[in-house]
Order: structure tokens, then C-alpha cells, then sequence
């Protein structure tokens, strides 16, 4: 047997070894435990230093290993967190240390940072998290071989690498020199570690997506170094092309230059698809939103239910990802966001054909150590915690076509009993805390909960921060894939022979949406931005900047549709002295009037600007109304008691209103407003004289916003009735909650045209 670099590892990883394992764990965790910190629990295998040292003897030559993800838990367990400035002193760590027929499947649908400046422009996939694995995937000696370099050299070419991958254009760096010669952004120093050759390709790269280049034009502002040079890459394999999306084999041709480039080895990186998507969120709640850097951003206080990756076209997957996965010894999921980074991968039937066809392979699902806000914040079990993880599984299970069979047999997770009170302490100050492995929950699903030390106790001492240590994280992956191939008879050491799982308790809601495949409805981000920016045209803006504000504000919000900004002439911004709006109802300092059909904000929003972007978004969403009433024909009317508002709507076709005759009836019939029998445009609700009540102009722009972006303390109140159960409430609050659930129905089907 080939003796590997792990060996090496081990005294390094043994000195800080202090703890002493849990007892009750089972003969592979303590196998793995000892191999990744040196103790060894009382009552384990006196084979286990036998065992260990077998498997550090293990002869990896030939597996096959194929990883899917995205984000950061992806590129740090193939070679390290790249982004850290550390990084470049040990470059050979992870997978790729040890693995070298690895396949990386990366999810392409994120949309924010410099991945989201991109999409606004261009027709292309998310490729930051591309850009990441490109780096941390480096092998010096590629380097060695490419540009005639001894070892210390190659060194510091990764250290120029990595400054220049990693560099950041400031917001508002307009000028295109540095592109030109990207170079220019490392420190000089480190320009003279570039071979002649690494200068010109990567020249070439940057004047392909400068003003005059034969590629799109990119202003720089805002953008990673690494991701321009990236989309320079693949738009320079597309022939220039920019109209249409680049193809399968243009982006991979693109990844396989920049991959030769800086010495990661070619045709290992792979895109999940080359359709361009994006992904929308359905929460327990019922609001269904487009956006994954929204969901993070976003607090709804509201879990998600299903995330769907919707595609502009039929999402394609090249043969060479299939044929990786189907001839792997090694399916690893990486850590990483639960419903950003593995489920839109698996949401593309031919990749979860074809782990399923491969019935030899080990398949871990490497869970997340820490909740992640917006996404696994708030149990759909129990809405006062966290996720568990095997919540984590139900997940895929909701949101993955054909639920979760034959996907996963371990699930490996960080030990928790390993991690400090005081770091657990800060994390809790933060709000933030873990997520547990609830063992007997997630061996009754059917699979082998595998907890592990897989954090640096080197690098929490000295940030007092934990995550994934890329070396341990190899280790574990050794020590299971030892256990799976050499222990498999032995009692306790067995990943795969586990009772068969019971079925989800929700695997009605399961079948009812997870059969269906990938979506491919939507259009180009670029061109839904376009649109936008065409239907404000030729408003009115005063200030100028509202008009760049309001678009900005539709791209955040991309559910917002061109149609919806028929209705208005312009925004301006009302002074504090000429601000007559009438606060009887709301203190909402933004509305939509009905006179002039504009949008008037008032002007100490401008200091304030989260709610500028709640307040404006009312008043988009009550101009959706348009004129559909009689504003002189609104009243009270007092009797016996109690008082009645009564408004009476304007014909049909003197409206100018987003909705149509029967969604205005349907609304005001869900806004409480009952139908006059003799007079069908007469609305009115009966009241007691101390009850308020929210008019259904108002009540439709709070909703709209509400919706959009879940802030707004009176929308917070209003719709809290959501939060809990139907069997849990008394009669007079069920039937509440079953209005306002309607009315979020409405939204989502009628005014956003989601799903029925």
C-alpha cells in the first residue's frame, strides 16, 4: 500500500488533542475521532490504532470522487478557504491533496456580490463560486510544469494569484486601465513573480472585456478581479457572442482556460448547467419570492417550505458530469447553504439519475455546523428554534424530485461537545447557534450520523471563529471510505446496512411538488432589468436619483413585474412643510395619489433607507389600484353605535387599474368590504366607533410591501396570525387566518403570478 501525505498530518493535528470522546459514540466515530485528534474513548475497539493506521495506508490512487455544492464550505473542503489572506502559506490541503481524479459540480444560480453586477448585464450563470474553486483547487506543481518554476517560485506565483483572484474593485471605479493590464492591482513585489506568459494570457483576458475589446464591455466597480477575468474567459470561448447565453461547452471551455492559466488541473471544475436561473423561495407563510441573496438579506420570521431553481431554458447537463457521477467511489455533498448551494444541483434530473444508478459509490452529505439566517433559522417543525440536522434531510427530502432515495447513506457533522462554551457563547450573542445531530431521528431515516472533530482548534484560538478545517475534513473522508471498503462485516463499522428509513411525515406535500423538474419559465436577468429600466423611461423623477432607486429596488425585489409600473406618471419628494398627506390611518411617509398619479415621498425618508425602500414600495403597490374609486364619493356613515366607510369604485374602464373586475371584487371582499346588493360599485364595512381599520387602498400597498420584503411593523402584526398552527386557534381567529392566508394567496397568484 502507498503511504499518502495524511501521515504527515497527524502529529501536527494530535498536539492540541485534549478532549476525550463521548462514550456512547459508535466504533467509527471513534475510529475517526482518534484520527483526527489522537483520543481514544474507554470503551472503544482495542483494533482501533490497528484500524487507524490502515487506514492512513489506504491506497487512493484510483478512487474516483465527485463533490457537489457551492459557496465557501465547497471551495475550503477541496483546497482550503481561499479568501482568507492565510491561504497561500499551505495552498496543498483537502480533497485535492489527496484525490486526483476529483470532479467538482458547482450550483451556478447565485445572484449577489459581484456574481449579481454581472447579471445585470450579461446573460450568464452565477460564477463566483466558480471563481473560488478555481483558486482553491490550484496544484503548485501544475505551475512548476507550466512556466519552468522551481517550488519556492511557484510559491510566490500563487501568492500574485491569489491577491489578484481575491482583489475588489471599490464601488464607483469606473476607469478600465487596470483591466488592461490586471497585474496592475497586485502589489509590485508580487508582479514579478508573473512568467511572461501568465502576464499576456491574463492581458488578453482583460483587454477582451475592456472598452475597444472584442468581448462586453464590463465596468469594473464592484467586481472581483477573478470573476471579470473568468467571464472574460467564457465570453472569449463564446467568439464575443453576448446576445444569447454562452453554451455548455463555451463555459467549460472558459473554466478549463483560466483553470491552465493559474495551474488548476482542466476539465475538473464543472458548471451544474449553463442555463442561466434563479432561485425563488416559498415560505410557510405562503409568500413565494424570487432571489437568493434576498432570502439571506430578508427577515421574514417565516421558514421556507421549497426553494425551485427556475431556468430560462431546459437546464443541461454535460455528459461529463454524468459519467463522473455515475463511475464515482465518492459522492460527497460540501457543507454549504441548504437551500442555495446542494438543492438546486439536485433539482436537475439527470445529476440525481444518475447518484441514484450509482449504487457502488459512498455518498456523504457533509452538514452545516451553524444555522444560516433566512434559511435554516427557523424550524417548519417548531418555528421558536433552529434546524436539526435531521431537519436538514427532511429538506432535501421536500425539495428534491423524487424525495431523497438513494441519495445519501452518512451524514457527517461537526462535534459539537468539541467546540468551547466561549466561542459558543459569542456565537449565541450574535444569534447564532448550531445546528445538533439528532442522532436516533436521523438513524431512524435510514442513514449513519457520523460527528466529528472537523474544525482547527489552532485557528479558533486564534479567531475565536469556528469552520471546517480542510485537512480534518479529508481525514474523516479517509477514515469512511476505509471503514466502507475494509470494515463493512465488522459490527459497528458499517455505513450502508441501515433499516430501511421511515417514511416523511410529510411526504404528501413531497409528492405533491418535488416530482416536477426543474423549472425553465423565466428570462435573462439582464433582460428583466432592461425591462424595468424601459417602463421608467419616460416617467418623472424628482430627484433624477429616484428613477436609478427605483430600479436598483426592482432588481432587489425581481417579483416586481414591468407591468406593475404602468400606473404611475413619476415619484417626487415633498418637503416636511408641504406635506399634507393626512395621518388619520397610517404614518406611512409614502402614497400613491390618485390626482396626478404620482408617487409622493416624503423627504426625511431620504435619511432613512430601509424604510425608503418599504414606504416607496406602498406606494408602488397602491398605484396598482389606480383611480377605483370616487374619492369624492367616500364616507362614514354613523348609526346606532357603530359607523360604516363606504367608497363607491369607478367604472371599469375609467380605472386605469392593474387588476381586472373580479381580482378588485375579490380583493375588497378579502379586505372585509362587503358588496352593496342594489348598487354593485358600492363597497362598505360596518365598524364599532372605536375600531380602526385599515382602508383597502392602504391595506393593498401595505400588503404589496409586506410581501416584497417582509419589514413593516403593522404587516408584521397584521399577518402574525400565520405563524401558528389553524388547530391551535379559537373559531373568531381561525377565520382570520384563513382571510389573510387568502389574501396571501391572492398576492402570490394574482398580483406576483406564481403558483396557483
Amino acid at each position: 500500500m502507498q503511504v499518502t501525505p495524511s501521515i504527515g498530518l497527524l502529529s501536527e493535528l494530535h498536539r492540541t488533542a485534549s478532549w476525550q470522546p463521548d462514550a456512547s459514540r459508535t466504533p467509527i466515530e471513534h475510529l475517526v475521532e482518534f484520527l483526527l485528534t489522537g483520543t481514544i474513548a474507554s470503551n472503544a475497539s482495542a483494533d482501533i490504532q490497528g484500524y487507524a493506521e490502515e487506514a492512513m495506508h489506504l491506497d487512493l490512487r484510483g478512487i474516483r470522487v465527485a463533490i457537489l455544492g457551492g459557496g465557501t464550505g465547497l471551495s475550503t473542503i477541496v483546497g482550503g478557504n481561499s479568501q482568507m489572506a492565510d491561504w497561500p502559506d499551505q495552498p496543498c490541503v483537502g480533497i485535492k491533496q489527496e484525490f486526483a481524479n476529483l470532479h467538482i459540480v458547482v450550483c451556478t444560480t447565485d445572484d449577489g456580490g459581484s456574481t449579481g453586477r454581472l447579471l445585470k448585464s450579461l446573460p450568464l450563470i452565477g460564477i463566483g463560486d466558480l471563481r473560488k474553486l478555481l483558486l482553491s483547487s490550484i496544484q503548485p506543481a501544475n505551475l512548476q510544469r507550466r512556466y519552468d518554476l522551481h517550488e519556492p517560485e511557484a510559491a510566490d506565483l500563487i501568492r500574485l494569484i491569489h491577491n489578484l483572484f481575491n482583489y475588489r474593485f471599490p464601488d464607483g471605479h469606473l476607469g478600465s486601465g487596470w483591466l488592461e493590464d490586471p497585474l496592475a492591482v497586485a502589489a509590485p513585489v508580487l508582479r514579478n513573480a508573473c512568467p511572461k506568459s501568465m502576464t499576456a494570457a491574463l492581458r488578453e483576458l482583460g483587454k477582451h472585456i475592456s472598452p475597444g475589446g472584442k468581448g462586453p464591455t464590463i465596468v469594473p466597480a464592484g467586481h472581483s478581479m477573478g470573476n471579470l477575468l473568468l467571464a472574460s474567459a467564457i465570453f472569449l470561448k463564446a467568439r464575443g457572442q453576448t446576445k444569447r447565453a454562452p453554451g455548455l461547452g463555451q463555459i467549460q471551455a472558459g473554466i478549463d482556460h483560466v483553470a491552465a492559466i493559474i495551474g488548476t488541473p482542466p476539465g475538473r471544475i464543472h458548471a451544474a448547467t449553463a442555463a442561466p436561473g434563479q432561485l425563488k423561495f416559498l415560505y410557510a407563510n405562503g409568500v413565494e419570492v424570487y432571489g437568493q441573496s434576498k432570502s439571506a438579506r430578508i427577515r421574514r420570521n417565516s421558514p421556507v417550505d421549497r426553494v425551485t431553481a427556475e431556468f430560462i431554458s431546459a437546464p443541461v447537463v454535460s455528459s461529463t458530469v454524468q459519467n463522473a457521477i455515475r463511475q464515482a467511489d465518492l459522492i460527497i455533498y460540501a457543507p454549504g447553504s441548504l437551500y442555495t448551494s446542494i438543492i438546486p444541483i439536485l433539482q436537475l434530473e439527470p445529476i440525481t439519475s444518475a447518484i441514484r444508478a450509482n449504487t457502488g459509490a459512498l455518498k456523504v452529505l457533509a452538514a452545516n455546523s451553524w444555522i444560516q439566517e433566512g434559511e435554516t433559522d427557523i424550524s417548519l417543525k417548531n418555528q421558536g428554534r433552529g434546524f436539526l440536522v435531521s431537519e436538514l434531510i427532511e429538506a432535501y427530502d421536500r425539495n428534491v424530485p423524487d424525495g431523497i432515495e438513494g441519495l445519501f447513506d452518512v451524514v457527517l457533522s461537526a462535534n459539537l461537545e468539541r467546540i468551547p462554551g466561549n466561542i459558543l457563547r459569542n456565537y449565541a450573542l450574535e444569534g447564532k447557534s448550531p445546528i445538533h445531530m439528532d442522532r436516533a431521528r436521523v438513524e431512524s431515516m435510514g442513514y449513519r450520523p457520523v460527528e466529528a472533530t472537523l474544525f482547527s482548534s489552532e485557528h479558533e484560538k486564534k479567531t475565536q471563529v469556528i469552520h471546517h478545517d480542510a485537512r480534518r475534513f479529508m481525514l474523516a473522508v479517509r477514515t469512511l471510505l476505509y471503514a466502507d471498503r475494509c470494515l463493512q462485516n465488522r459490527k459497528g463499522y458499517s455505513l450502508r446496512h441501515i433499516p430501511r428509513r421511515r417514511k416523511s411525515s410529510r411526504a404528501g406535500l413531497r409528492d405533491q411538488c418535488s416530482k416536477k423538474p426543474a423549472n425553465h419559465r423565466g428570462i435573462v436577468l439582464c433582460d428583466y432589468l432592461r425591462s424595468i429600466e424601459n417602463s421608467l423611461e419616460r416617467k418623472e423623477f424628482q430627484p433624477p436619483g429616484l428613477r436609478e432607486f427605483l430600479i436598483e429596488l426592482a432588481w432587489e425585489n425581481r417579483d416586481i413585474r414591468p407591468s406593475h409600473l404602468e400606473y404611475f406618471r413619476g415619484a417626487v419628494i415633498i418637503s416636511a412643510h408641504d406635506w399634507n398627506r393626512n395621518t388619520e390611518w397610517d404614518n406611512v411617509l409614502g402614497y400613491y395619489d390618485p390626482g396626478d398619479q404620482y408617487l409622493k415621498l416624503h423627504a426625511d425618508l431620504l435619511g432613512l433607507p430601509s424604510k425608503i425602500r418599504e414606504d416607496v414600495l406602498v406606494a408602488l403597490g397602491e398605484s396598482l389600484l389606480g383611480r377605483y374609486q370616487h374619492l369624492d364619493q367616500r364616507r362614514w356613515i354613523d348609526q346606532h353605535g357603530a359607523r360604516s366607510y363606504e367608497i363607491v369604485l369607478q367604472k371599469a374602464s375609467e380605472r386605469n387599474c392593474f387588476l381586472n373586475d373580479l381580482q378588485l371584487h375579490t380583493f375588497l371582499k378579502l379586505a372585509r368590504m362587503t358588496q352593496d346588493r342594489a348598487d354593485p360599485l358600492k363597497y362598505r364595512i360596518t365598524i364599532n366607533n372605536n375600531e380602526g381599520f385599515l382602508p383597502p387602498g392602504l391595506l393593498f400597498g401595505l400588503l404589496y410591501a409586506w410581501y416584497l420584503c417582509g419589514g413593516g411593523l403593522t404587516m408584521d402584526y397584521e399577518m402574525s396570525l400565520l405563524k401558528w398552527p389553524l388547530r391551535s386557534l379559537i373559531p373568531l381567529h381561525a377565520k382570520d387566518r384563513i382571510r389573510k392566508e387568502a389574501l396571501v394567496t391572492f398576492f402570490r397568484t394574482e398580483i406576483f403570478g406564481h403558483t396557483k
